[in-house]
């Protein structure tokens, strides 16, 4: 399993399909199931583009089984905070440790655009990955905001980074 940016040679096409599929599996039982049926595998492509260059992907030989974003914070609110925005693998990689993988090349990456302090959401519930995060040195500090997705009102939660 390699660790490695986003190259020319790879397919924005591909890195989306991860985050769907690795969405109808994480996200069942959450999110409202006819949401998830719906998914259309290219739907993040747009988003995906214009982060190329802060993205770190797990492939498996030729083939892309994760990828995890990062930026400075999309909120001016924690201006000044480096910002994790996803980590997807694809259902049949998780718990090999890849995830960890993918988290600790972006708190590194985060490190070199010199962010002290690093923060993510995550859904309120979405047990598995909290548990991930307060493994990995993440702390719930209290901070939530509502989302709507497929219609349903969820939270998310604020992660810091200890």
């Amino acid at each position: 399993m390699e660790i490695r940016r986003f190259s020319k040679t790879d397919s924005v096409e591909d890195i989306s399909k991860v985050y769907a599929e690795s969405w109808r599996e994480a996200y069942k039982g959450i999110v409202p199931q006819d949401y998830l049926d719906k998914l259309e595998d290219n739907r993040w492509v747009p988003m995906i583009s214009g982060e190329l260059g802060n993205l770190w992907i797990a492939s498996d030989g030729e083939h892309i089984v994760g990828t995890a974003t990062y930026a400075p914070s999309r909120e001016k609110k924690y201006s000044g905070w480096g910002e994790i925005i996803s980590i997807y693998l694809l259902p049949k990689y998780y718990r090999r440790g890849i995830g960890t993988r993918l988290l600790k090349a972006t708190m590194d990456s985060l490190a070199e655009m010199n962010y002290k302090k690093v923060f993510l959401w995550v859904l309120e519930d979405n047990l598995p990955a909290r548990d991930f995060y307060e493994k990995n040195g993440f702390y719930f500090n209290g901070d939530t905001k509502e989302l709507i997705i497929g219609g349903k009102r969820l939270v998310a939660v604020r992660y810091i980074y200890k």
